[in-house]
């Protein structure tokens, strides 16, 4: 029989999965506790970086329904289960694992599949939300002043044409009389 403190510990770490937006698998071996006090912090307060053993682990996630990350589970493993926007927490990751050798990214899991560390890598490559929807506001702000300025050329157009027509007769006119 199962002892309770497991029970207990598969149980959180299986509501974490369900939880979160994305998990990213790391091994932290060779890592002091103040760094690891470091890292947590730099990951933010949507993140959770959890130190957890292989067999619990393995039993919450096919009790969340995660399915991938079996070959990940090998030797001291910590994940970061990430409730807000995975860039970021991918971002610190990466930060942190090129200045500290001992924390090594093994891979993670997000929109119901598995990630290899280029995947990891590649996410922490993109810009952030924030950053992205500027850059889409900017694009669609130029579009919209574009498009203002083609709607309002035949207007413009017109009225000249008006203008040159009216300074035309203008011109006739006494000519005529």
């Amino acid at each position: 029989m199962a002892k309770p403190g497991k029970v207990t510990a598969v149980a959180e770490i299986s509501e974490k999965f369900r939880a979160s937006s994305a998990a990213v698998v790391t091994e932290y071996r060779g890592l002091s506790m103040a760094q690891l006090t470091v890292l947590r912090r730099a990951l933010g307060k949507g993140t959770t970086y959890t130190v957890a053993k292989n067999t619990l682990v393995k039993r919450a996630a096919e009790d969340a329904g995660v399915e991938g990350l079996e070959s990940l589970l090998v030797g001291p493993t910590a994940i970061a289960f990430v409730e807000g926007e995975p860039v970021d927490a991918a971002k610190a990751l990466r930060d942190f694992a090129k200045d500290n050798k001992a924390l090594v990214i093994k891979g993670g899991y997000m929109d119901g599949k598995a990630l290899s560390v280029d995947e990891v890598t590649q996410i922490a490559d993109l810009d952030s939300r924030e950053v992205l929807l500027a850059k889409l506001a900017g694009a669609m702000k130029g579009n919209l002043s574009k498009a203002a300025g083609l709607f309002q050329a035949p207007a413009s157009q017109v009225a000249r044409l008006a203008a040159a027509l009216q300074e035309k007769k203008a011109a006739e006119a006494p000519a005529e009389g």
